[in-house]
């Protein structure tokens, strides 16, 4: 009996987990959206799809040596309406890190 009672605690334990890590995850991608329309707004450029694409993550060290998880997103838009340029979003949880423009200083 032990044995089930440990097991479904142990499940119950790894759900929550990925339910945060999950939730984690949807925060960070909102504040990459809205990062990317405030980009795009503020350098009059259309900002394309309305939303950003996942594009990996790494871990790093902050000033203090402490790890960090920075999340890297895309997204596209367009300046004349024909041609698609690429822009990016770095962020360390949800602090924006580094974003830019392809060929427009941000």
């Amino acid at each position: 009996m032990n044995d089930d009672l440990l097991l479904f605690v142990l499940a119950a334990a790894g759900l929550a987990i990925g339910y945060k890590v999950w939730q984690v995850s949807l925060d960070a991608r909102e504040t990459a959206n809205r990062v990317a329309r405030e980009t795009c707004s503020g350098a009059v450029v259309q900002f394309l799809d309305d939303t950003v694409a996942f594009a990996g993550f790494r871990l790093t060290r902050d000033a203090r040596g402490r790890r960090r998880l920075l999340r890297t997103y895309t997204f596209d838009y367009t300046a004349d309406g024909f041609e698609r340029a690429q822009g990016f979003i770095v962020l360390a949880g949800r602090r924006l890190e580094a974003v830019g423009l392809a060929g427009h200083p941000s």
